[in-house]
């Protein structure tokens, strides 16, 4: 079989490493990946969101499987695109078509169908333009702090959360003027849900589907979750308050409930589904779907998958998942990512990376690397992640940063506080 991946993260670097094991993969093509990547696959100069640039790759290169890594090409439409060539519509592409790809692509569809079908979330309203003056009295009938997000894909910088309502007030207006372009059409506010968060991930076929190991991720650029939000600074798994009591209640209030509700609204889902959830008080509550897998939380799940990832890949592809079966490792991963200076702000790229040759038990993915002649040089805000097993969280995170001490560039920056509040 030939894959290819879309995208150039760190969670497409996993899934090249990952099923570059397996014996039924021949050649994958990662478009248009990293430095990482291309020790395990060939890179294609292909932008993920150039449906007929990858079209032309998938022709040339005799693929077999797409796996679309990011969002932006899932909510642009590429599975219609495939479903609607001749020459693609047999090629099985792993992803939700456009419809199902608004559960990540707007969060008003995706909390009209969490309140649809009766799952677990927070107390929500939508406002447009037409119904904006509206939302002062909204925002008074919540108790601070104000939970406000732009409709749309941001970047994952559509959210904002304020404790007056004078600048909540404010942020509608701003969202609603364009502050996130056509993002912000329209603008979702939420009631604040206080607990503790992870992300929960299944795979599926449409008809059933394989719960992959759970992660908990840190967003904040600071120690000690401060600062601004960045795409991720590091993860963990397992998480340790997701037991199998926490677990139950996740898959039958809010996994299952979610594929039959897809079901009842006539959506085929095929692909991953991230689901980021809060625990409050020891129940689940959905706060966003996702709908692909998350980074850098790949770089921890996917670790601890043991057996061949392409077997469920193919289960997708052929509509058989529930016959496939896979085993997960008990031992523990962390990851922890290394940053240009000044991300998530202005950075610069092309900073000369040392120190990968002198690292040891962890495995190093790239996420923002390129080649410069025989230079490994940033081209990202987010680097490198350093991801290690441990018998314990403690062991992982140890391995990881001492590993993460030794890889060098200039205005290198990371968090030495993954996973303190577990």
């Amino acid at each position: 079989m030939n894959i290819l991946i879309l995208g150039s993260g760190g969670r497409e670097h996993a899934l090249t490493w990952k099923l570059a094991q397996s014996k039924k993969v021949n050649k994958i093509f990662i478009g248009p990946g990293n430095a990482g990547t291309s020790e395990s696959g060939t890179n294609l100069k292909i932008n993920p969101e150039s449906f007929p640039d990858i079209k032309s790759a998938v022709l040339e290169n005799n693929i077999d499987i797409v796996i679309v890594g990011p969002e932006a090409p899932l909510t642009m439409g590429i599975s219609d695109f495939f479903l609607n060539d001749p020459e693609l519509k047999n090629i099985p592409l792993i992803g939700p078509d456009k419809t199902a790809a608004q559960l990540e692509g707007s969060k008003d569809f995706a909390k009209s169908f969490l309140t649809r079908h009766g799952i677990p979330t927070a107390a929500f309203r939508t406002f447009d333009k037409t119904n904006v003056t509206e939302a002062p009295a909204f925002l008074r009938s919540l108790i601070p702090p104000y939970v406000i997000k732009a409709d749309g894909l941001a970047a994952g910088k559509g959210v904002v959360i304020v404790n007056d309502i004078k600048e909540a007030e404010k942020e509608v207006e701003a969202m609603l003027a364009g502050k996130f372009g056509a993002a912000g059409q329209k603008v979702v506010i939420e009631q604040f849900l206080k607990g503790i968060e992870l992300s929960v991930f299944i795979i599926t076929d449409g008809i059933s589907y394989k719960l992959l190991p759970e992660a908990k991720d840190y967003k904040r650029i600071g120690t000690g979750d401060t600062g601004l939000n960045t795409g991720g600074m590091g993860a963990v798994s397992p998480v340790s308050f997701a037991d199998s009591k926490f677990m139950d209640k996740v898959t039958k209030r809010i996994i299952d409930p979610t594929l039959r509700g897809l079901s009842e609204d006539k959506i085929i889902y095929k692909g991953f589904i991230f689901f980021g959830l809060i625990n409050v008080g020891g129940d689940p509550y959905v706060i966003e779907y996702n709908a692909r897998l998350g980074d850098p939380e790949s770089e921890v799940i996917i670790p601890r998958i043991k057996s061949d990832l392409f077997e469920l890949i193919e289960g997708v592809a052929n509509g058989d998942l529930a016959n496939r079966t896979f085993e997960i490792d008990k031992k523990f991963v962390s990851t922890v990512m290394l940053v240009s200076g000044g991300y998530p702000g202005t950075y610069e790229k092309g900073k000369s990376i040392s120190g990968i040759d002198l690292v040891k038990d962890s495995v190093i993915f790239h996420a923002g690397t390129t080649r410069d002649a025989d230079k490994l040089v940033t081209c990202g805000g987010r680097v490198l992640a350093v991801s290690s097993w441990g018998t314990s969280m403690k062991e992982a995170l140890q391995t990881s940063y001492r590993n993460a001490g030794l890889l060098n560039f200039d205005g290198v920056y990371y968090r030495t506080d993954i996973g303190f509040d577990l």
